[in-house]
């Protein structure tokens, strides 16, 4: 299997697992743990989990944590092409997960704000075979024009691409959006970024947005997954599993949906080996598989 490179934030989450409503003011108990994160390391570390060649182009801090990012990640088998950025901290999310495992994040991106064209090593797509970007890089103005050229690249290289939108509350013009992923093979929205890129969350709906890639796959939670293209809708039902921390999900569902395809699979055992990765991210704690 030929590589696959991931262009995307790394960092380190604060997790805080609650149980009621938070206190504005006040003290709110909880079971806090640091744990490796970042959109982007969190798809490379469970694409290697899943035996996929994976490189990882991030930017870090010249600290600590970008250092404990980079030792994390080598040890669950990921190749590290980091940026060192001496003027920017490394990237930092607290997450909030409450008594239903869902998740709410307070994120500064620090060093990934301040990703860079330059930032990718040319030399990286040679023999690779996809590369995938975490919407996060192009949702930020800081950012974006790196994204733009990270795909501009992989394309002149004749790798396939894939671009996770990440964030629905931060794509505040679909139109916009669309046209800087325009040409790519897949966009793997879930529902809620589906619904503002499309205005609904059903999975007819992503047909309207086949003129600008090639195929839709659509993560819907509970409900499963599905391919839409141009041929057909083919759609699997989730995985069972206990959720106890809804982080990183969607970065798992995408790392075991493009390590099954690119394995040449079919289009369903594809989506079931997204489900299947969804599913095991669910039933730990953090974002990222066990170390």
């Amino acid at each position: 299997m030929k590589s696959i490179v991931v262009v995307g934030d790394a960092g380190l989450d604060v997790v805080a697992r609650h149980k009621g409503p938070i206190v504005h003011g006040g003290d709110s108990r909880a079971k806090v743990t640091i744990e490796p994160g970042g959109a982007g390391a969190n798809t490379a570390a469970w694409l290697a989990e899943c035996g996929a060649p994976t490189i990882l182009v991030a930017r870090v801090g010249a600290d600590s944590a970008g250092r404990q990012v980079h030792a994390e990640l080598t040890s669950a088998g990921v190749q590290c092409a980091f940026a060192v950025d001496a003027e920017a901290s490394t990237c930092c999310v607290v997450v909030l997960v409450d008594e239903n495992a869902q998740r709410s994040m307070l994120p500064d991106r620090g060093a990934n704000a301040r990703f860079s064209p330059e930032d990718l090593d040319p030399g990286l797509l040679v023999g690779a075979g996809h590369l995938h970007l975490s919407g996060y890089v192009l949702l930020d103005a800081t950012s974006r024009p790196a994204g733009l050229a990270v795909l501009r690249a992989a394309k002149a290289a004749g790798l396939t691409t894939s671009v996770d939108p990440q964030a629905a509350a931060l794509i505040h013009s679909a139109a916009a959006f669309l046209d800087d992923v325009r040409g790519v093979d897949f966009l793997l929205p879930n529902a809620d970024e589906l619904r503002a890129l499309t205005g609904s969350s059903e999975p007819a709906a992503a047909k309207s947005l086949l003129g600008d890639v090639g195929a839709v796959v659509l993560t819907s939670g509970p409900d499963g997954a599905s391919w839409v293209d141009g041929d057909e809708i083919v759609s699997v039902p989730a995985e069972p599993a206990t959720c106890v921390d809804s982080t990183g999900a969607g970065d798992a569902f995408d790392a075991g949906f493009l390590a099954a395809w690119a394995t040449g699979v079919s289009k369903r055992e594809a989506l079931l080996g997204g489900v299947r990765a969804a599913a095991r991210a669910v039933s730990i704690v953090g974002a990222q598989p066990p170390r």
